[in-house]
Parts: structure tokens; sequence; C-alpha cells
């Protein structure tokens, strides 16, 4: 993970609105006001200001030589039964074509759009149900198909799920 796209994702997604609304809750433990974990291939990251709490898990891909981000995704999450955040993927992508979430390799799990596009890439609103949480846990890849603008090829990207389990349960217990 690239520490300046992490900063970039995260503020690009609170920009958007992936929380519905400020969280309101006890400080982070021992009196920290900020938390970053690594759980797998998922990071967690919470900061406290003015006695709000934001916590975030995601997971970010950039190019090794570049450093430029290929593919972020970013949640919130206050229970076990809802997630929702961004997914941000690379510029070049028929943003009129619809994107397909799967879990490793069984049929569909979702069909999102993309919502528009910004300096970092284009970004994809997510929202996970408890069923959906229940099938992230258990996966191995959570994989992306999309169409490429030019020449309406398939572009796939692969986001690993090791880890997400925890990464999910640190997210919630932090949030309160």
């Amino acid at each position: 993970m690239h520490a300046a796209g992490s900063i970039v994702l995260t503020i690009t997604a609170l920009a958007i609105g992936i929380s519905r609304s400020p969280v309101f809750a006890q400080a982070l433990p021992g009196g920290a006001s900020q938390v970053q974990e690594t759980h797998g291939d998922w990071r967690v990251n919470c900061a406290q200001q003015n006695g709000r709490k934001q916590c975030v898990l995601g997971q970010q891909q950039s190019d090794k030589d570049s450093r430029q981000l290929i593919l972020g995704i970013e949640m919130t999450a206050a229970s076990a039964n809802r997630a929702d955040g961004t997914m941000v993927l690379p510029f070049g992508l028929a943003v009129d074509e619809p994107i397909v979430l799967r879990i490793d390799e069984t049929g569909s799990f979702q069909t999102l759009h993309v919502r528009t596009c910004v300096p970092v890439g284009c970004l994809v609103p997510l929202a996970f149900d408890t069923a959906a949480i229940a099938s992230l846990r258990k996966g191995t890849t959570l994989q992306v198909k999309a169409t490429v603008a030019e020449g309406g090829r398939e572009a796939a990207f692969k986001i690993s799920l090791n880890g997400f389990g925890s990464a999910l349960d640190r997210t919630i217990e932090l949030s309160k």
C-alpha cells in the first residue's frame, strides 16, 4: 500500500459521503487520536478529531513503478449487518457499462455502476448487507469485471479477501 494514495482515497471517500453521518463515540484505545492496523491484505484506519471518530477498512493496489493507484476499496461499518463504501477504479473504463463483482469463481454477486470520476479515478459506490458480508468473509478473492472504453474488452481486477473478516470486526469494534 502506498501511504499517500491511502490519504487521497480516504479524503475522496469522505468527500463523497460514504459515512451517512459522523460517529460520536468514546475515544480510541489508549486515548490515541489515530489507529492504523494491518489485517492480512486489509488496513484499518481510525481517526478521532473534535469528538468525531471515523473508522474505515480498505485495501489499495498501486503500480509498483509509478506508484499510481490502480484500484482502491474503502468501507465504513458500524455493525456486522452493513458495510458501505467506495471502490476507485482507473480511468479508461466504459463508465456507462456495469461493474460486476464476484466472490471467487461463483456467479454474479453484485452489478454496480460508476458514480463519477475524480482526479484519483472513477468511483463506484458499494453497499454490502448481511448476506454479502457473510460471503465476503468466506471468500478468498473479490473479482471486479469492467469494460475498457476503447475496444470494449473486459478489464479484470482482483481484491484479496485475506484479512477482510478481522479488519471488518476491528472496524466495528473501534467505531463503537
